[in-house]
């Protein structure tokens, strides 16, 4: 962001004109961005080795978008014209002493003919049935033979299954009610969204004092105290100044993926805010400060608002979800146990940290964990074993004086493998939104089938009333039925207490049939569509 934002404003007019001109040629369908298969001859025409071009790309492209805006393409020219002066082109070569301002035009060998015929250059890359013929940004990245798109203009995986999701999955969804039964509809800042990671554990657990930790920083808005000193939740993020923006703001900004936290009111509102700061780390991925959970009599206080209902709906937007213990805090309160029931299906996400582990020696260490150990198995009620980290993150230095040799050499291996994970974060995140769409898709499909079910179970005529009780209250015999109907696996079948609840309040009756076409469009999405994508496209990460 900060090589972009130089660039342009170190660019002189003159220059800026004639690169605005070039770019728009360049953008063939005028929608404000440049992608790989649009810049692949007129980068050719700097005659950089394809090693140099991909360089220029990779750079420019800082934000792994897929495509360069009007911005991101001053940068590529700016160093088209460093690696041609024999520049050795890497991310800091424009922070340096170099004076960008003085960069002459770089030398487009052929330049105006392109310019004449570009229109029939761009039209040349479709097939009759609107396909791609070659997917030209992986030629700028491979010397290997382009291979077939199905999906045209897309300029990446992500950017792919935002079409998919809109063009197929989504009308399936609106027609089913399924934002209103399981999930909000996806919008486009979902998709654009960085990873994120979830802090949860009970007060002066060390949750805010990690992501100061991380950031090696406090972040606006962060106090941190053993007393519960965060009473509210608190996302972390990248921008280009210090500031916090209250919750009823971020819930209506579309470029934020927060717009679905409006369903939980205003009194969670009030208790929501967005931290931005300027942090080479925030530009990668992004934290979510939660207050602590509460034990003992505090936790017979009631919140105003829906404080487990969040927390899931988070889960399921995090890529990373890390319960904090401290070896003084064991004990696992009721409403902990009550958000930890909520990460169900979330189980590759949860990461467990044994935070301040610094404060007991190694014997009492053991001890701790095994009593951890003991009271995880009996909350996550699941046969696999919980991954533990142990470790001490705060702003002091670690005290190690009261372990031995061979516990230092665990505590430091273990914070080490803690933090490999969260920087692989970024690396996983597109495989994880590939693996959060299948299985929404998958939901979405069940979803569908019920809905189905239940409308062609209702009379056509009288007592529809009495069907629609019988129905709600034999729901666990009716998500047999379509199981078996369709061969469906049970596992993917949602709740049935919360199902029943929200059923509740509709009209059956005025539940759409099964449409079959719609459900096989994204039946052929799940097994045509998204491995052709996955095969011309690659992580933006490897």
């Amino acid at each position: 962001m900060e090589i972009v934002s130089s660039s342009i404003a170190s660019c002189p007019k003159e220059h800026r004109k004639i690169y605005q001109q070039w770019f728009d040629y360049i953008d063939s369908d005028g929608d404000g961005r440049i992608t790989g298969i649009e810049a692949t001859e007129f980068l050719a025409m700097s005659k950089l080795a394809k090693s140099e071009l991909k360089q220029v790309w990779t750079i420019a492209d800082s934000k792994r978008q897929g495509f360069l805006g009007f911005k991101e393409f001053i940068t590529a020219m700016q160093l088209v014209t460093l690696a041609q002066a024999g520049h050795d082109l890497s991310i800091d070569l424009l922070r340096s002493s170099i004076d960008v301002e003085r960069l002459e035009l770089p030398a487009m060998e052929g330049l105006g003919s392109f310019l004449a015929v570009s229109t029939h250059f761009f039209s040349s890359y479709h097939l009759n049935d609107g396909s791609l013929e070659s997917n030209a940004l992986n030629s700028l990245f491979s010397s290997k033979s382009s291979k077939k798109v199905t999906l045209s203009e897309v300029t990446s995986i992500v950017d792919g299954l935002k079409k998919l999701y809109n063009d197929k999955l989504k009308p399936l969804e609106v027609t089913y009610q399924y934002n209103d039964f399981v999930s909000p509809l996806l919008t486009n800042s979902d998709f654009d969204a960085k990873p994120m990671v979830m802090l949860l554990g009970q007060y002066s657990t060390g949750k805010t004092t990690f992501i100061k930790h991380m950031l090696k920083s406090n972040y606006p808005g962060a106090h941190i105290g053993p007393e519960p000193t965060t009473d509210r939740f608190i996302v972390v993020m990248n921008g280009p100044d210090e500031r916090s923006i209250p919750g009823n703001t971020i819930a209506v900004r579309a470029d934020m993926p927060f717009t679905g936290l409006a369903t939980f009111g205003g009194a969670f509102l009030s208790k929501f805010e967005c931290s931005q700061m300027n942090h080479p780390l925030l530009e990668h991925i992004s934290f979510v400060d939660s207050p602590g959970v509460l034990s003992g009599e505090k936790q017979r206080t009631q919140r105003s608002y829906d404080f487990t209902g969040v927390i899931k709906w988070f889960a399921e937007k995090c890529d990373l979800i890390l319960l904090l213990f401290d070896p003084h805090k064991l004990d696992i309160s009721d409403e902990f146990k009550r958000v930890i029931s909520t990460l169900h299906g979330q189980d590759d996400k949860i990461r467990v940290v044994l935070n301040k582990a610094d404060q007991v020696d190694t014997q009492k260490l053991m001890r701790v964990y095994g009593a951890l150990m003991w009271s995880l198995g009996k909350v996550l009620n699941t046969p696999e074993v919980a991954r533990v980290y142990i470790g001490s993150f705060g702003d002091k230095p670690v005290n190690l004086e009261a372990l031995d040799s061979m516990g230092k050499e665990l505590f430091e291996k273990e914070q080490d493998d803690l933090l490999l994970d969260l920087i692989d974060i970024p690396k996983k995140a597109c495989d994880r939104r590939i693996n959060e769409f299948v299985k929404r898709a998958r939901a979405a499909k069940i979803h569908a089938y019920i809905i189905g079910h239940l409308k062609k179970e209702m009379p056509t005529m009288l007592g529809k009333t009495k069907a629609q009780q019988k129905l709600v209250d034999n729901l666990q015999d009716e998500f047999a039925k379509i199981q078996r109907d369709h061969h469906l696996p049970p596992g993917d079948f949602p709740d049935v207490e919360h199902f029943r609840e929200v059923l509740g309040t509709y009209n059956i009756d005025k539940f759409e049939k099964v449409k079959s076409k719609m459900i096989q469009v994204v039946d052929d999405m799940l097994a045509y569509d998204i491995p052709e994508l996955l095969k011309n496209f690659r992580n933006p990460y490897d």
